[in-house]
C-alpha cells in the first residue's frame, strides 16, 4: 500500500495520510466556504507578479492583515503539500515532480473558485502557493538529512 512512501512503518504512513486528508479538508473549507460570498462576475489575474507587485509596492494602501495573508498566508498555508507528498511518495522528493503537481493542483482550485464565483483566478496565488510547497519540500529534505546524520 505504501511501497513508495518515505517510511516503511505502515502505521506512520497511515498517520501521515490521515493528517494530509485533514489538511486537504481544512484547505477546501478555507478556499471555498470560509468568509466567501458569491460574486456576480468573474474575477481573474493572468499577469504573473501583478498582484504580488501591487502588495509589495503599495503595502501602505492595505490593511496589514490583508497584506500579510495575501503574501505570506499564500506561502505558509501550502507548505504542508511539500511535506506530505514527499513523505507519502518518493517521486515528490524531486523539485520538478512536486512543482508540476502543485501547479496543476492549485490551478484546478483557482479555476474552481473562478467558475463557482467564490473567488478569483489569480496566477500570483499559483506562484505563491507553489513557492510554499517547495519551501515545505526544502524543510522536509533538511529534516531528513538531519535525521540521517543523527542515525549514522
Amino acid at each position: 500500500m505504501f511501497k513508495n512512501a518515505h517510511f516503511r512503518n505502515v502505521f506512520l504512513n497511515l498517520l501521515i495520510a490521515a493528517l494530509g486528508l485533514v489538511y486537504a479538508i481544512f484547505m477546501a473549507w478555507l478556499l471555498f466556504y470560509r468568509d466567501r460570498s458569491f460574486s456576480d462576475g468573474y474575477a481573474f489575474n493572468l499577469v504573473p507578479f501583478d498582484t504580488i507587485k501591487r502588495y509589495v509596492v503599495h503595502y501602505d494602501h492595505f490593511n496589514f492583515d490583508i497584506w500579510f495573508k495575501n503574501l505570506f498566508g499564500n506561502i505558509v498555508l501550502f507548505m504542508p503539500i511539500g511535506i506530505f507528498l514527499p513523505l507519502l511518495h518518493v517521486k515528490y522528493r524531486r523539485v520538478f515532480a512536486l512543482t508540476a503537481t502543485t501547479v496543476l493542483l492549485i490551478a484546478a482550485v483557482e479555476l474552481a473558485q473562478l467558475l463557482s464565483k467564490v473567488g478569483s483566478f489569480d496566477v500570483d496565488d499559483i506562484i505563491l502557493n507553489t513557492l510554499g510547497a517547495v519551501l515545505g519540500l526544502v524543510l522536509t529534505r533538511m529534516s531528513q538529512a538531519r535525521n540521517n546524520r543523527i542515525a549514522e
